[in-house]
């Protein structure tokens, strides 16, 4: 250290304050300047020196004289000449409107030598001399007046204002708002839940309900399930099937129905007795009218009398029935009755034997189909020939190309009216109805006459069929039904004198003996026609009567004893 006296030694004299400058700053009486004392000679102070220690490559230069700092010089107003701004500096414990002291630079204490002996390495810097307190010079009264405020002009006074009585209104306003949003939400939160709950709970009743009834899909009872679509409009697609038998004779006639709408199939047995009315309009049985009129003429007489819309005809010889069933791989009936070998000799074993799911060959499946014992009903036929039908149907492709295919292998000449493709089609739906236990067999009821009989209309015909069995109109060709009840064979005779009347004939047959003969006729539109008939069969006029016809006929004419016999003696 050099021996200059420190101005910060708490010995060393103060300044003397002279007086304020414009800002309120003291002025200090100025001092002269004394020389500083020479230091001692230090052979290392020439050298530079660097921050990072000795430096081997640097030139020794000259030792500097240190010059005495000069002291500034203010002007009238206690301002520096020398172009020195003072510094601001803030008191960090007056928080508001404390004014800001302004403090001039002092000059830089000298930096120490580095001590000899010690080459390329500098002394630590002595930390710097605390800096004494000065007094706070007084405040002019013109600086106190231009401040604004002052830190104990501050204060927090609480005020009644009228807008805060409002603002709380308005507050609790708004939080009564928002709880009464919050309790519509609830509530209608509350009110979804009770509505999907109780719409869960119909839904399961429903369920519930439609299935102890047996109304859902794949439950109950399908008869049951058909019986309640029927009570729409329903669709059906009708065919009539002919069984030729080309061994024995005669013909069995069928009608397969299939109603899509309750999902259900059936065979209509129809009797050879049923009478028809052939091309000409003249009455016939359906067995006649199979053999004489063929396909075409015996579907538009079906379609006439049981009001059904027929959609084409299968005629399937006894042959091709053969070949049919043993391309499916045999069928299986529960049968009636022993039927024996046509073709076997004596003692040979039967064809069929009677059994339940009795497996049936081609040959077996004919000969059942087309037997009919001594003094046999033909109703038993045609029932073991709907058992036939109905194997066939079970073992018969569900798939309508597979179908197809079945019926492309008998390699029979099709109907113009049904071919193979239709055919294989419609004997698909009817064999899937079979397969799902959705199908039955139903016999038309047929009288001794060949008459409809009496609930044939309801039971088969309108619930089956969806047809209507009607009488032609008064305008059309009338028919007549005869019931013989003279003892005699006199519906042969009478038979010629209708259809040479112009009437067309629809069925005869025997009833009990009786005297006087009768014309019955159901529609008033019909007394004129019925009143002809016993004209033209020279029975008195008083025999015509209002009752109930026969059948599909217009009138029906009851022969008595009176009545006399065209040609006998």
């Amino acid at each position: 250290m050099n021996d200059q006296q420190n101005p910060y030694d708490p010995y060393y004299p103060q300044p003397q304050i002279i007086g304020y400058d414009a800002y309120g700053q003291p002025v200090y009486q100025q001092q002269p300047a004394q020389a500083p004392q020479q230091p001692a000679y230090d052979p290392y102070a020439g050298q530079q020196q660097t921050a990072y220690g000795y430096d081997p490559y640097a030139q020794p230069q000259a030792p500097q004289q240190p010059q005495a700092p000069q002291q500034p010089s203010y002007d009238g107003y206690g301002d520096r000449q020398d172009g020195y701004a003072p510094q601001p500096s803030y008191d960090p414990y007056e928080s508001y409107g404390g004014g800001q002291q302004w403090q001039a630079a002092e000059p830089a204490a000298p930096v120490a030598a580095a001590p000899a002996g010690v080459p390329g390495q500098r002394p630590a810097p002595e930390p710097p001399a605390p800096q004494p307190t000065r007094p706070a010079p007084p405040r002019r009264a013109e600086a106190d007046d231009d401040r604004d405020y002052r830190t104990e002009q501050f204060s927090f006074i609480e005020e009644p204002d009228e807008d805060s009585e409002d603002v709380i209104d308005w507050l609790k306003f708004t939080e009564s708002r928002s709880e009464r949003r919050e309790e519509a939400r609830r509530r209608g939160r509350n009110r979804v839940i009770a509505l999907v709950v109780v719409l869960v709970l119909a839904v399961v009743g429903g369920v519930g309900y439609l299935w102890s009834a047996g109304l859902l899909p794949g439950t109950g009872d399908p008869e049951q399930q058909g019986q309640a679509a029927a009570a729409g409009p329903q669709r059906r697609d009708t065919i009539v099937l002919h069984l030729h038998d080309t061994q024995g004779g005669g013909t069995s006639t069928a009608l397969l129905v299939d109603n899509s709408t309750t999902k259900q199939g059936t065979t209509v047995l129809l009797p050879n007795a049923l009478a028809v009315a052939d091309s000409e309009g003249a009455a016939t049985t359906l067995g006649k009218s199979v053999e004489e009129d063929g396909s075409s003429g015996t579907r538009e007489a079906l379609d006439t009398l049981l009001g059904a819309k027929i959609a084409g005809t299968w005629r399937l010889d006894t042959p091709y029935l053969e070949n049919l069933v043993e391309y499916l791989g045999g069928i299986e009936v529960d049968t009636d009755t022993t039927v024996p070998d046509p073709q076997g000799k004596k003692g040979a074993d039967p064809l069929v034997v009677q059994g339940e799911q009795q497996t049936l060959t081609g040959r077996a499946a004919v000969a059942y189909a087309t037997f009919r014992a001594s003094g046999e009903a033909e109703a038993k036929q045609l029932q073991r020939f709907g058992q036939v039908v109905n194997g066939v149907l079970r073992k018969m492709p569900s798939d309508a190309t597979n179908a197809t295919g079945a019926v492309e292998y008998l390699q029979q000449i099709a109907d113009p009216s049904l071919p193979e493709k239709d055919l294989g089609a419609s004997l698909a739906k009817l064999a899937e109805h079979a397969k799902t236990g959705a199908y039955k067999t139903a016999l038309l009821p047929v009288g001794q006459d060949g008459a409809l009989a009496e609930g044939a209309g309801d039971s088969v015909v309108k619930d089956i069929l969806g047809g209507k069995a009607t009488a032609l109109d008064a305008s059309g060709v009338p028919r007549v039904s005869i019931k013989d009840g003279t003892g005699e064979d006199a519906v042969e005779a009478a038979k010629v004198v209708l259809i040479n009347g112009g009437y067309a004939f629809v069925g005869g047959s025997k009833t009990e003996s009786r005297a006087k003969s009768e014309v019955v006729y159901g529609d008033d539109a019909q007394k004129a026609t019925a009143a002809e008939v016993a004209k033209t069969l020279g029975l008195p006029a008083g025999s015509v009567t209002k009752g109930k016809p026969a059948g599909t006929a217009a009138v029906t004419v009851v022969l008595g004893r009176d009545y006399e016999i065209p040609g006998a003696s």
